[in-house]
Order: C-alpha cells, then structure tokens, then sequence
C-alpha cells in the first residue's frame, strides 16, 4: 500500500468518527441522558466470532458508533450530576484528538521534547493558578486514585527515609506508618493506602458535614509513636465540605507527619479568590491530588499529583534503566507517576487553561458553586423535599421524608432522563447527589432540573 492510499484510509475513517462524534455532541442537550439499552443489548450487536477477513477502517469505526451510542450516558449533558464528572470544553477535546494523532508515549523529555514540553507548561499554569509551591513535582495521571497513589508512595518513602530506612529494601522490615484520616475519606484514598502498603487508614472522626476532627487527630498522633501519614479532604464526595487545613495541619505539624490533601474535585476552589475561606492553610500541606476531568473539564483521564518536594516524588516514582534516556538533573515525565508509558494527558490541561486563562478558571468555578446554590435553592421551593447538606461548593444532597420515598425519586430521574443524579447514603439517610461539575450547567439548566424533580416529586407523591 503506497502512502497516498494509507492516508487516504486514515483520511475516510476519521471522517467518519468526526461526523459520529459531531452528532453525539449535538445530542447531548436534548437525549435521555440515560443509556436507552443495557449493556447485554451491545453485547448482543456486537459479541460474535472474530472473522478471518477483517473490515475497511471507515465500516469499523461505523459499525462501533452505530452499535454503541444506545448504551452511552449522555455525561456531557449540563444535566449530568451524576458521581462526579464534568464535560470537555472544545480546545481540551480537540486537543486530545491530536494526543491520540500524535501517539507520543510521554515518558521522556528526549524523545517527546514537544508533549513533555506542553506538559512541563501545563503542570506550572497548575500550580499558578492553585496557589501551591511553585518548586513541586507534577505528575499527570489516569485520575484520582492514581494521583492519591502516587502521592501516598512519595509521602510513605519520605518518613522512611527520615528514619534512617531505604525503601528500596522493601516494606517487610521498615517502620510502621501511621496512616490517618477523616471519617469522610474517600474510597480512592482508602485504595490508594492499601495499594501502596499502609492499609486502610485508621479514621479519627469527623463533623456532620464530613470535615475531620481535629482535636481527635491530635489524640490519635499523640497516642502513638513512629511516622505517621495524614490524609486531608477538599471537597467531602455528599456534603462539598473542606477540612479545616490550618488547624490540622499544625497538629500534623507537631508530630512530624507528612500531610496530603486529597482535592479530587475541591482542589480547584483554591483558584477562586471568593472561595479562599474554603482552602485557607491548604498550600502549606506536602502533596495534593486532583482530577482535571472533574471540575476542569477535559476528557477522561486525567488525574493529576502534585508533590512539594519533588525529589522526593522522584526518587520514589522515578524509573531506571540502561536503555532509558537521561537528561542529567532534570526529572522526566515517567519519573512523577506510576506509569512507564503513557499517553500525553498533560496536553488538555494545557488546552483548557490556555483557552481559558486565569478569568476563566475562576468564572468556571465560581460558575459551577452558583449553579449548586441555584440548584439548592431550587430545591427547597418543592413540597416535601429537604436539602440535607450545607451547600458550600458543588454539591447538593436531596431527601425526601424518608428513604423509601428518595430512593423512589432517585430511581424516577434517572429513568425519566431529563436529569441523572447519583443515589447514595449519607449521615445514615439516603440521598439523591447532586454533583455540579459541568461547565454547561448555567441558569437554564439548573430550571429544567429543578422542574424535572418536581415533576418526580408530584408524580410519587411526595409532600
């Protein structure tokens, strides 16, 4: 095949994925956000022998659209409230088009000077715009729990090395950790501890809204000896609460922890000056986790960890081996997370925040808390209902009278499809959560969800 009918080939088959793509985005407003289908209906399309002869790369990607698109969420709805999960804004999309175009495995600086180099920007607007040290190691991950993973592991060698232990030896003979942490952490901390051999952290307690209580960290850490590792919250996953950061991070402090901040969402109020009370004392922590598919809105993935110290994050993470380049006394990109090959994801938080610059973060931010105090407010007008959380970020618990009655509407949204949010169980009640995390979620779709849930409201009886 000569190379005119090779790019001729990739030529058809984009094509086809662009005006498939065109026609899912230009669906998002006005579908059931609910798959139509479950998934055994996409099996039965598409699970069937491999045949010998293969197809055209355009009927491949064709045949995919076409026997998929019933069975996708509509998650980049402005009425997506669901976990927590935000949009694509057009230059990150389109960036990650090219990402994958490119196919740079981004593990080096040497042979991928351009993405490592986009990424190296991308990780200091990051920085910037969060108000965290601007000397700390970036590294650009699958999400969350990765990000958590990747911190955990620099925090967990760093006490070893305090005390005298090299962690290459292994953990089978090394100091204890002390892994500590609200009763609200979130199950990607949880994962993270015991992936990275601290096990499920011991929780100290925490207030109704999920905050963690300091005076008891400060009895955990005075009731035991040798290092101990403190994981804070921004952003409870039901209630949008923030730790109080100054207060337990000097408890930490005193006990000579290592203090991380796991901010999977609420990280990014630390970019808005009227949200500062939320994050007062949060730079002053050793290492940060955030997903830029939430609240920044690029497609997935995009988990992103952050270390103070990066020799530390290096020294823990980073790869060796006789084949692999170095660039002598600079960190490369396979050297910041756990993985040795990567796709080059650093590249729509690029796009995203070049396209939005420091105004626009703060307008998205402050966008979204708006569109979950509108929604909360929304909600309190309907009969029955009760907003069961205090609505300080993006996110907004509804109850009804009782369990029975909120599961019902839980279950009538997601169904009905105008609107799809999460059921879940909070302060041993269950909730219906709202999570904001679209861009897209302005004046008009707060009104349409505030309808639908009236609509379920009456048509369940609820009163």
């Amino acid at each position: 095949m000569d190379d005119d009918s090779t790019t001729d080939e990739y030529r058809r088959a984009l094509e086809v994925a662009h005006r498939r793509a065109l026609r899912w985005l230009d669906s998002l407003e006005e579908r059931p956000i609910r798959p139509e289908v479950a998934v055994d209906a996409i099996l039965s399309r598409l699970h069937r022998p491999l045949g010998a002869e293969g197809l055209d790369a355009a009927a491949v990607v064709e045949e995919l659209a076409e026997a998929a698109e019933p069975g996708l969420m509509a998650m980049g709805s402005s009425r997506f409230y669901g976990f927590v999960i935000g949009g694509a804004y057009p230059a990150a999309l389109a960036a990650d088009w090219l990402v994958s175009t490119w196919d740079q495995n981004t593990g080096s600086r040497q042979p991928t000077p351009a993405t490592a180099a986009v990424e190296e920007v991308a990780a200091a607007w990051l920085l910037e715009v969060l108000g965290l040290p601007a000397e700390s190691g970036v590294g650009f991950t699958t999400g969350a729990t990765s990000a958590n993973l990747s911190c955990l592991v620099a925090g967990r060698d760093a006490l070893l090395r305090r005390r005298g232990f090299d962690p290459v030896a292994g953990l089978q003979s090394a100091p204890r950790i002390r892994f500590l942490a609200g009763d609200a952490v979130h199950t990607s901390v949880v994962l993270a501890g015991r992936i990275a051999g601290l096990g499920a952290p011991h929780t100290v307690g925490a207030d109704e809204q999920g905050r963690i209580d300091v005076a008891a960290l400060a009895r955990a850490l005075a009731d035991g000896d040798g290092p101990a590792l403190v994981a804070l919250q921004a952003g409870d996953v039901h209630s949008g609460a923030f730790d109080d950061f100054t207060a337990a991070i000097e408890v930490a402090r005193a006990a000579d922890a290592w203090v991380h901040v796991d901010g999977a969402f609420g990280l990014w109020a630390a970019a808005s000056p009227a949200l500062h009370h939320l994050v007062e004392g949060l730079a002053t922590a050793d290492s940060w986790a955030t997903d830029a598919h939430k609240t920044l809105n690029v497609p997935y993935d995009c988990g992103v960890a952050i270390v103070r110290d990066e020799a530390a994050m290096t020294a823990s993470l980073g790869a060796h081996a006789a084949y692999l380049p170095v660039v002598e006394s600079v960190s490369d990109p396979y050297d910041r997370v756990p993985e040795l090959s990567r796709r080059a994801r650093g590249v729509t938080v690029w796009a995203a925040l070049r396209s939005l610059g420091r105004r626009g973060v703060v307008d998205l931010i402050d966008g979204l808390v708006d569109a979950a105090a509108a929604l909360a407010e929304g909600f309190r007008t309907i009969p029955g209902l009760e907003v069961r959380n205090d609505v300080v970020f993006t996110q907004v618990c509804l109850a009804a009278g009782d369990d029975a009655a909120t599961a019902a509407l839980g279950d009538w949204l997601r169904a009905e499809g105008t609107v799809w949010a999460s059921s879940s169980t909070w302060q041993d009640r269950t909730v219906v959560r709202f999570a904001v995390s679209n861009r897209g979620t302005d004046a008009e779709a707060v009104r349409r969800t505030v309808d639908a849930v009236a609509r379920g409201a009456a048509a369940l009886g609820i009163r």
